[in-house]
């Protein structure tokens, strides 16, 4: 049977070695996407064509969805990923499309891989999109001849023939509607340009680094913890890891926009006011789809429940980390109505743990705990000496309290750490979601796995306190 990684190498003959890594790359895919819809095909009259992609929805035109028919390849795990997720996709039940979609679903397999790919073709428009290569060696596959956009409908044409036999005639129906297919010669150069321009305007998506690099395949690992996931979860995490992508990308590109409106004088008080809570709000999403891509990547790798050795890790100076971040805290904090009391004990050694990645992980921490929090609530981290490590420690309290007593009283337990109890819903191996307020968050057992992969060991008690150990950094010479 033919699968969807024949399709990528069919696109990647002739084209040169790629020198991208993960995140450059994807940001290369929203903006071709982007340049195809919005600069390429809305301007002119609405087209009628053909569409397949893998291993999501490339397509998100309103106009193109509706006039376009469309096959999309996706793990069977989607319809439980996300509890939101099922309007993305028709139902999984055969691939007959759910009414009103404009495509229709099949099954995605493990031979498939995951990088995203688009075949489009419209009676003035053909081209071939895809992600492909080696960690460190990405690139982003444009074809727009039709030689090889003719192999491959071929290929798809027989991988359809064995998902869907009706399907694949209806493929080669349409096709035929189409009549004369005839590509604009100035296409390519036309496209590069206007990339490029989007390129330009796009903020990085990604605001943190894998833990470790992304293996080219990944073997289970021999001897795993039940706890972790099986072969039944890969598909989920291979769409979770694609999902907070695409997320991340739009959102960099608003934030990009809002900080270009900030840098005018002529703002009234009120419009600035607003375009930093949208900036911050934009911050803040990223950071957070940032470590559920991360955690999805971490449980997809083998080893990955161990902890970075002492030489992977680096002496930190965890009161300096908390004191830079308190202001931007406080910030995030207002927005919400919260306050936040920082205690510290003076002259603290350092610890051992990696400083860029453990910022993210903290500021994940911060947001995951205080999310549910009532409007008034003081939150309060402290950092004290434990024996041999330095535990850090988030509570909450109502500054209101009991007037009576003039005494602060305890807050109600924060509905993002409820999220792990019994109200909660797992999602998938990572995820978790309080049907009460509509949180999604990292699950206990993967914020544990990240901070124990940074050194850390966090503890939570009754939703109300949660607490990370660090180990102590050795004395230097």
């Amino acid at each position: 049977m033919v699968n969807l990684q024949q399709l990528r190498q069919l696109l990647a003959e002739g084209v040169p070695p790629g020198r991208g890594d993960e995140d450059s790359v994807r940001r290369q895919w929203w903006a071709a996407l982007a340049t195809l819809q919005e600069d390429l095909l809305l301007p002119g009259p609405s087209p009628k064509g053909l569409w397949l992609a893998a291993p999501l929805p490339a397509l998100y035109e309103p106009r193109l969805l509706l006039r376009l028919q469309g096959w999309v390849w996706a793990p069977p795990g989607m319809d439980k990923l996300l509890p939101a997720s099922a309007a993305l996709l028709p139902s999984s039940r055969g691939a007959t499309a759910a009414p009103g979609a404009s495509f229709q679903r099949l099954p995605l397999r493990d031979a498939d891989g995951t990088d995203p790919l688009l075949v489009l073709i419209t009676p003035r428009l053909q081209v071939a999109l895809a992600l492909e290569g080696p960690p460190e060696a990405r690139r982003l596959l444009v074809r727009f001849d039709a030689a090889v956009l003719a192999s491959a409908l071929q290929l798809l044409d027989r991988r359809l023939d064995h998902d869907d036999p009706a399907g694949a005639a209806r493929l080669r129906t349409g096709l035929q509607a189409l009549g004369c297919l005839e590509n604009d010669p100035d296409l390519a150069l036309r496209f590069w340009p206007l990339l490029a321009e989007r390129l330009a305007t796009m903020a990085p998506s990604v605001t943190l680094q894998p833990i470790a690099s992304r293996p080219h395949s990944r073997p289970a690992s021999p001897g795993a913890a039940s706890e972790r996931p099986g072969n039944g979860n890969s598909a989920e995490l291979a769409l979770l890891e694609a999902l907070t992508h695409e997320v991340r990308t739009p959102l960099a590109t608003i934030r990009t926009l809002i900080r270009s409106l900030l840098r005018r004088s002529e703002l009234t008080p009120l419009v600035r006011q607003r375009l930093e809570q949208i900036d911050g709000e934009c911050s803040e999403q990223i950071d957070r789809f940032g470590l559920i891509f991360l955690a999805a990547e971490l449980q997809r790798q083998p080893g990955s429940g161990q902890a970075l050795t002492a030489q992977e890790l680096a002496r930190t100076d965890l009161s300096q980390l908390l004191e830079q971040m308190q202001e931007l805290w406080q910030r995030q904090l207002a927005r919400r109505g919260l306050q936040l009391q920082l205690a510290i004990t003076p002259d603290l050694p350092p610890v051992l743990s990696d400083p860029s990645r453990l910022e993210t992980m903290l500021g994940g921490l911060m947001d995951r705990f205080s999310r549910g929090l009532p409007s008034g609530s003081l939150v309060q981290l402290s950092l004290q000496p434990a024996g041999s490590r330095l535990k850090l420690q988030l509570g909450s309290q109502n500054p209101k309290g009991d007037s009576s007593r003039g005494e602060p009283s305890q807050a109600p337990p924060p509905a993002s750490t409820a999220a792990a109890g019994t109200n909660a819903e797992r999602v998938g191996p990572v995820l978790s979601w309080n049907p009460c307020t509509g949180s999604l968050q990292l699950s206990r057992q993967a914020t544990r796995q990240l901070f124990h992969r940074l050194g850390g060991r966090l503890t939570e008690r009754g939703g109300s306190h949660l607490t990370v150990f660090f180990p102590l950094a050795e004395a230097g010479p």
